[in-house]
């Protein structure tokens, strides 16, 4: 070993200790008689010291080191006459005897320090380098301990780890493929995994009756903060159970991450429909950290005369508490907000609650005192408190109060991220029409869509209505959201070989395509295939909640940018006529 110690142990009780280090020389500095040098590796640093009344040559060689300098450190241990008490190794250094270079550095493109005001493209392209950098190793670091404490959990109630193919069939559900030529099955593909979905169900009717697996995932999708091409879930699934036994098995799982990985106690986690979700927060994966739910006021709102009112489907809004003194500025720029392009409302309304008990609003010209206290006694509100409503479509009006709600609570302080509010969210529709998904294929439009994927099984007590009317059903699925994050979903599968085909029938596939398509798992369903279900936790976003960021980038060793690029190693990029030939595709070199 180049080292008898890291660079994050040595204390006061290893004073006269001789030890060697090995690192990477963060900051030297020459004060005169004295050099000193940071010496940094993923544990910590240790300061180096070198005297010229100590040794002149041993000082000298100490001053030529720069910025990211690979050294080797051998000396004696003694205590440090000014302390660092920000830096556990901040009571000690190292009175130098022995200073190796083990590899010189050119002068790095940003400082590795926690705090660098680098661009994030050149942290992409020099990911090696980001990497140094305490805050994005505890990431990772963070990462590998819940990536370890899932493993012990699932280990302990009899769960197997099973590795399923990456290179498996492509399936014209879902998002959109990443695919792979074939060299030796000349105009065939391969496709990347979207999920293992498929092969964990097999796993299931070959007896593997509890399965996970932490596994790569792969979508051809627009990416944002939250997606990346390729991404990990943590995917299991059960035979012999219901919904109930999944939930609570999978809430003890996170109840498990939280207490081992951040010793927080997450109490029982609630449920909420689908339909309740959408009629008070407008969204299928609410932040419930705060309150101020929907209130729609339709009835009264309309028939006094004000245009917007009337004409509109829905007039929904919130109550924001102890908001009253907003400005008449920060109201403009609430309006702005929810006319974005992104937002698409109209216009926004408000009424203030003022501290003497009165209610004024912007639309006073056709609303008398009494039509205002009536919105007040919807609401709830009381002196101090603001009111804002939008009013629409009903659909496109949740929508954009639902993101109206996220910005009043972030500028009131109510989204912390060191607070956490989990939440079920349970029957979902079955079936949703597809209008033309941009992140779907264009031959699915006009037809009805899986909301989940086509294995989810209906509720039992809405089967009939498959045949009736499909887009009523619910389906025995469930989503578990964390602050307003969606970190996992799954469901109870079909295990039934004709709800399968139904369901295949519904999605607008022919019984030739369902059979090309999905013939190896309807063909295992006959050799009886038990009752089953699953879940499937986005890792990413999990490490990223716990680690209080906004992007899983920042939870990833080596990710893509925006546009799904690798800046480090210029990926994707073109490949050679030959291989090109080989793989009997036409050439798009140029």
């Amino acid at each position: 070993m180049l080292r008898t110690h890291t660079c994050g142990e040595l204390t006061i009780n290893d004073i006269n200790k001789t030890v060697t280090l090995s690192g990477w020389a963060q900051i030297s500095r020459n004060l005169g008689g004295m050099t000193f040098i940071d010496l940094r590796d993923r544990y910590g640093i240790t300061q180096l010291a070198f005297n010229l009344d100590w040794d002149k040559n041993l000082c000298d060689q100490a001053r030529a080191v720069g910025r990211e300098f690979v050294l080797q450190a051998t000396g004696e241990v003694i205590e440090r006459q000014s302390k660092n008490k920000n830096n556990p190794t901040g009571d000690i250094e190292i009175k130098v005897t022995i200073l190796t270079v083990l590899n010189e550095s050119i002068t790095p493109p940003f400082v590795i320090e926690d705090n660098t005001d680098v661009s994030d493209e050149i942290k992409l392209k020099y990911r090696y380098l980001d990497l140094r950098r305490n805050t994005v190793r505890k990431n990772l670091e963070l990462r590998h301990r819940m990536a370890i404490e899932t493993r012990n959990y699932l280990d302990k109630l009899n769960f197997l780890e099973v590795e399923t193919p990456v290179l498996i069939k492509s399936t014209p559900e879902g998002a959109r493929d990443f695919v792979v030529p074939s060299r030796m099955n000349q105009g065939q593909f391969y496709a990347l995994p979207q999920s293992p979905q498929t092969f964990k169900q097999l796993l299931m009717v070959a007896g593997f009756d509890r399965y996970y697996q932490i596994v790569k995932c792969f979508r051809d999708e627009d990416l944002r903060a939250d997606r990346q091409p390729e991404f990990t879930q943590i995917d299991c699934e059960m035979s012999f159970v219901e919904q109930k036994d999944i939930l609570e098995t999978f809430e003890g799982l996170v109840r498990h991450l939280f207490k081992a990985v951040k010793n927080i106690d997450m109490p029982h986690v609630p449920h909420m429909t689908y339909a309740d979700a959408m009629n008070f927060y407008g969204n299928d994966k609410p932040d419930t950290r705060f309150d101020m739910k929907f209130v729609a006021i339709t009835d009264i709102a309309k028939g006094k005369g004000f245009p917007v009112f009337d004409g509109a489907e829905s007039v929904i809004g919130i109550c924001a508490k102890g908001a009253a003194e907003y400005t008449r500025k920060q109201l403009d720029e609430l309006t702005d907000f929810v006319k974005r392009p992104q937002i698409g409302a109209t216009g926004l309304i408000y009424a203030r609650h003022n501290s003497d008990g009165t209610i004024k609003s912007s639309v006073d010209k056709f609303y008398n005192e009494d039509d205002l206290k009536q919105w007040s006694k919807a609401f709830n509100s009381e002196p101090g408190d603001l009111i804002l409503i939008l009013a629409g479509a009903t659909e496109k009006t949740q929508k954009a109060l639902s993101e109206l709600r996220l910005e009043m609570g972030s500028r009131l302080g109510l989204r912390d991220k060191d607070t956490f509010s989990a939440l079920w969210v349970v029957d979902f529709p079955l079936l949703e029409w597809n209008d033309g998904d941009p992140n779907l294929l264009a031959s699915l439009a006009g037809r009805w869509h899986a909301k989940h994927h086509p294995f989810t099984s209906p509720k039992p007590e809405d089967m009939a209505l498959l045949k009736t009317d499909p887009g009523a059903v619910r389906a025995n699925a469930y989503d578990l959201v964390i602050n307003g994050v969606e970190v996992g979903g799954g469901s109870i599968r079909i295990h039934d070989k004709s709800i399968q085909a139904q369901m295949f029938d519904l999605l607008g596939f022919t019984n030739d395509e369902a059979q090309k398509q999905f013939g190896f798992l309807m063909n295992a369903f006959e050799f009886g295939a038990p009752p089953h279900g699953g879940l499937a936790f986005g890792f990413d976003r999990l490490c990223s909640l716990f680690g209080g960021s906004d992007s899983i980038r920042d939870f990833i060793a080596f990710p893509k940018n925006n546009s799904g690029r690798d800046m480090m190693i210029d990926s994707p990029s073109e490949i050679s006529e030959e291989q090109l030939k080989e793989l009997s595709i036409l050439s798009t070199v140029k």
